[in-house]
C-alpha cells in the first residue's frame, strides 16, 4: 500500500528552475522508519550545492532537502520509542524532506516539543543544533570574551549571537544593509559592520581598540577566511561553516603559530549529530531555550512548498533574513 504525495525533486543539476514539483508515491515505512506527514520544511544553503551538484545526490531523479518537521502517521517494525501521532522534527540526511509526506528512519529523528510551532521546528532545528555544536563542543567561549559573527543577520547568524550573548560574551556581527543590522541588533548583537561602508578588519579593530576577537564564525571562505585570521587573538579560533564565496583555502600552519598560536576548526554538523551522546538531549535543550524565549527563531520568508524555487532564487541573491521555510501544500 503506497501513499500519494508531493515533492520537489531534480531531474539534473543546475538553476532553480531544475527543480520539479511532482506527484510521487510514498511506500509504507520498512523496518526502523516511520512514515512523517510534513507541516514545516527547512530550507538551507546546503540543498543549493546539493541542486546543483556541488554535492552530489544518490542519483537522478532525487529530492532536495534535509530539515523538517510533522506528526508520525506510521511505524514500521522494530520501532519502539516512536508512535502514531507524535510531533517530530529532524535536520539528517537521507536527503529529501522538501515532500508532503515521507519515510525516515528513527535513527536521527527527534521528540518536539509541544511548546515549539511545527515552523519554528523546521527552522531552528538544523541551524540551532548547529550553535549547539559551536558553543558547547567547538569553541570555549566564555563571558567576557569577544567573537565576530559574519552574516549576523542570517538564520544561523542570528541564533549564534544569542546564544554567545546568552554566555555573557560580546558580539560583533557584520551585515550588508542597515535593514538587517537593526535585526542583528534586535537580537542582541552589541556592535554591527556594514561590510559595504567598511572591511570587517578595518571595523574590528576599530572597535577593539586594535586588540581584536576570541573568535570568528564565517561560511563564506576564499578571501574572508584569510581576512578574518589577521584579526584574531593571540589564542583566537577561526570556525569555518561554509564555502559560500570562493571555496575552503588552503592554511598555512606556520601562519598560525606559534608566535599567535591560533586555531583553525571546519567542524560538520552531521558529524556531530551522529557522534552525540544524546543527541535528543541536545536537542532538548534547543527546544527549551525557544521554548523560554531566549532563543527567538526569525522566520524571514516563508513560501509554499510548489514555490521553492522562488526560496532558493531568494537565498542564492542573500535576499533573505533569518531562515526560510516551506510549506506543504
Amino acid at each position: 500500500m503506497t501513499t500519494q504525495a508531493y515533492a520537489i525533486r531534480i531531474h539534473e543539476y543546475g538553476g532553480p528552475e531544475n527543480m520539479v514539483y511532482e506527484a510521487v508515491d510514498v511506500a509504507e515505512p520498512a523496518a526502523g522508519e516511520v512514515q512523517i506527514r510534513q507541516h514545516a520544511i527547512g530550507v538551507n544553503y546546503l540543498d543549493t550545492y546539493n541542486r546543483r551538484g556541488v554535492f552530489p545526490v544518490p542519483e537522478l531523479p532525487w529530492g532536495l532537502g534535509v530539515e523538517g518537521a510533522g506528526v508520525v502517521t506510521a511505524v514500521g517494525k522494530g520501532v519502539s520509542h516512536f508512535a502514531i501521532g507524535d510531533r517530530v522534527a529532524y535536520a539528517s540526511r537521507p536527503i529529501g524532506s522538501y515532500a508532503t509526506v515521507r519515510n525516515l528512519p528513527v535513527d536521527l529523528l527527534l521528540h518536539l516539543h509541544d511548546d515549539v510551532s511545527f515552523e519554528q521546528a523546521a527552522a531552528v532545528t538544523l541551524q540551532g543544533l548547529t550553535a549547539h555544536m559551536l558553543v558547547n563542543r567547538v569553541t570555549h567561549l566564555q563571558a567576557g570574551d569577544t567573537a565576530l559573527v559574519h552574516a549576523a543577520a542570517g538564520g544561523l547568524g542570528l541564533l549564534l549571537v544569542q546564544w554567545l550573548k546568552h554566555k555573557g560574551c560580546r558580539v560583533i556581527g557584520t551585515v550588508g544593509s542597515e535593514a538587517k543590522a537593526a535585526l542583528a541588533r534586535e537580537h542582541g548583537c552589541d556592535d554591527l559592520i556594514l561590510y559595504n561602508d567598511e572591511s570587517f578588519t578595518d571595523g574590528v579593530r576599530r572597535l577593539t581598540d586594535g586588540k581584536g576577537v576570541d573568535a570568528v564564525f564565517e561560511g563564506l571562505g576564499g578571501q574572508v577566511f584569510h581576512d578574518s585570521l589577521t584579526i584574531l587573538k593571540p589564542f583566537g579560533q577561526l570556525v569555518n561553516l561554509g564555502q559560500v564565496a570562493e571555496g575552503l583555502p588552503a592554511v598555512d600552519l606556520s601562519a598560525l603559530g606559534p608566535v599567535r598560536s591560533l586555531t583553525v576548526s571546519v567542524p560538520g554538523v552531521f558529524a556531530y549529530m551522529t557522534h552525540h551522546p544524546n543527541l535528543q538531549g541536545a536537542a532538548d535543550t534547543l527546544f527549551g531555550m525557544v521554548a523560554r524565549g531566549e532563543l527567538r527563531v526569525h522566520i524571514g520568508q516563508q513560501f509554499a512548498l510548489s514555490e521553492t524555487a522562488q526560496a532558493h532564487q531568494a537565498l542564492q541573491e542573500r535576499k533573505t533574513t533569518g531562515s526560510v521555510v516551506l510549506i506543504p501544500n
